[in-house]
């Protein structure tokens, strides 16, 4: 892989070289990749192996110790105010606010993200009719189903028209189902052209992805498509290419 970063605007991420280092303790290790516009890219790893940390400067939420890198076109190390403007990031934990009603917390995430109160309005309506919560709009969030919390919580993160969405872990302690009805969320989201850049300990999960990423100890130590990964890897499905990947380990000190 070219080391050099290219500006073919087809990519919504490119990473170069990204290092971040803790005093002597190195929690991501010289990683490179490009993310197409559109793409579903699955970014994998035990705990530990380093992922939260690139996510927090691929965010714009941290800067790195060595590399560089673009996101949605702004620079990681020296833009990344513009970077948080132009993405949307939804956690594991629910991360809305219990104590406000549905309508509330939509109106409130979209006066954080800049839309006028007519524009907010507009999204009310339309996110509540997709969703098919109309119904509870005046119920407050954290009396809602785990499932429509995340529902909602994907919806709110792409308010304001993100061109990257970061989904951490988003499906984690749901049920099968819930789990297949908000993948078909991000199916659309990306049908619609919008990035989503995804971490999930579900390797079933990683088998919905355009392309993957497994890091290992601060390195990714596989990056592509989950058919050609498990055929390098003579596996039969995700979960044996994750295994055979990571029972490599052994982080450098």
């Amino acid at each position: 892989m070219s080391t050099e970063l290219d500006t073919n605007s087809s990519y919504a991420m490119e990473i170069r070289n990204l290092t971040k280092k803790f005093g002597n303790f190195t929690a991501v290790d010289n990683i490179s990749f490009n993310v197409r516009k559109g793409e579903i890219f699955g970014f994998l790893g035990a705990n530990g192996a380093g992922k939260t940390t690139a996510m927090k400067i691929l965010c714009g939420l941290s800067r790195p110790t060595a590399g560089e890198g673009t996101v949605a076109g702004f620079d990681i190390n020296n833009e990344q105010e513009k970077i948080k403007r132009h993405i949307g990031y939804m956690s594991q934990k629910f991360s809305l606010y219990p104590d406000l009603t549905v309508r509330e917390n939509i109106r409130l995430f979209g006066g954080i993200y800049g839309l006028t109160d007519q524009e907010i309005k507009t999204k009310t309506n339309n996110m509540l009719q997709t969703l098919e919560m109309e119904n509870v709009r005046n119920k407050l969030a954290g009396e809602l189903p785990l499932g429509w919390k995340q529902k909602l919580s994907f919806s709110i993160a792409l308010i304001h028209g993100p061109e990257i969405i970061f989904l951490d872990e988003p499906t984690g302690g749901v049920d099968p189902e819930t789990r297949r009805r908000f993948w078909e969320m991000i199916y659309e989201a990306a049908g619609k052209g919008i990035t989503v850049f995804v971490t999930t300990h579900y390797m079933d999960e990683a088998e919905y992805c355009d392309r993957v990423s497994i890091m290992v100890a601060g390195r990714i130590e596989a990056l592509d498509s989950p058919a050609a990964l498990k055929t390098r890897y003579k596996a039969t499905d995700m979960d044996a290419v994750f295994r055979t990947i990571a029972g490599k380990a052994q982080r450098k000190e």
